[in-house]
């Protein structure tokens, strides 16, 4: 049960946020679409309710105390909760949603091509996605699950193994192919940010360990395999982002086959959370896909 002698009126901390962001109880006024006297007669309830001061007042402008400054931080958190539940209600009124953090390339290959046999199955599910490029907290997040890339070192979550990854070594054909793996050295070399050490493991796998080469770097696959394929450099890529790159000619091997990555891609989700309907009936459809998937030959 909610204790509700101190749970504020939403006008209340419409009018508190709104004074505390625009310093004046006109400015929130306006904003808020009421008179200046409505806006002062809901700071006055709200500081009777509360029992506590909230405001100082400065000739024309009001200023929150600092108690008032950490309560409305909170206050304002919450706001934005109601506000995100209110839409996603609207968006789907007859049944739950799902907000998933995606990686944008394992998104978009992988799982963007599956989910419309998920949404055929489970109708009732609205899949909201967002793009996240590395593993984050879920305290003080708004998804319910997330796909995360590494090797299950993640705190306070439960997950199901998506798929391992395989990297392979590609340029435009007029850098490719090298007959030694050292000759890597002398070509411009692209890679992730999150990933640094990816050459210096590719080159470790070919015999030539210790050594961490320059490169360019780029925060997602999609830039860097353009710019491989624009001739700017050799990349390490993975084989299912650029099979049909392979297949058409625009990329090729620089040298040797395709190579272990360091990590796996997971669906992960909070421990701490109550799971709720859409995700559970998201992870079972998950664990199906990924059932028949080793069942084929």
């Amino acid at each position: 049960m909610l204790a509700r002698r101190y749970l504020p009126s939403i006008p209340s901390l419409l009018a508190l946020e709104a004074v505390d962001r625009l310093g004046t109880a006109s400015a929130a006024a306006a904003e808020l679409n009421l008179t200046q006297g409505a806006v002062s007669r809901q700071l006055q309830v709200l500081e009777g309710q509360l029992g506590v001061a909230l405001l100082i007042r400065e000739r024309h402008r009001l200023r929150l105390t600092p108690a008032a400054q950490d309560f409305v931080t909170e206050a304002r958190v919450a706001l934005h909760r109601l506000d995100q539940a209110a839409l996603a209600l609207r968006a789907n009124p007859s049944g739950g949603s799902l907000n998933l953090a995606i990686l944008p390339a394992f998104g978009m290959h992988w799982l963007a091509p599956r989910l419309a046999k998920f949404a055929g199955l489970h109708p009732e599910v609205t899949v909201n996605l967002s793009t996240r490029l590395k593993p984050f907290d879920f305290t003080d997040s708004r998804f319910d699950a997330a796909i995360h890339y590494g090797r299950q070192d993640w705190a306070r979550v439960d997950y199901l193994k998506l798929m391992e990854e395989e990297i392979l070594a590609v340029a435009a054909p007029a850098l490719a192919p090298i007959a030694a793996a050292q000759q890597a050295l002398t070509l411009p070399l692209l890679q992730l940010d999150s990933r640094t050490g990816d050459w210096g493991r590719w080159l470790a796998h070919h015999g030539s360990a210790g050594l961490r080469p320059p490169a360019m770097m780029f925060d997602q696959f999609a830039t860097m395999q353009q710019a491989a394929i624009h001739g700017m450099g050799a990349a390490l890529l993975p084989v299912y982002l650029i099979t049909r790159d392979l297949a058409e000619g625009r990329l090729v091997p620089l040298f040797g086959p395709p190579i272990r990555a360091l990590g796996s891609y997971y669906l992960v989700w909070p421990k701490d959370r109550p799971r709720r309907a859409p995700l559970t009936s998201f992870i079972a459809w998950l664990g199906g896909e990924l059932g028949e998937a080793m069942d084929k030959p």
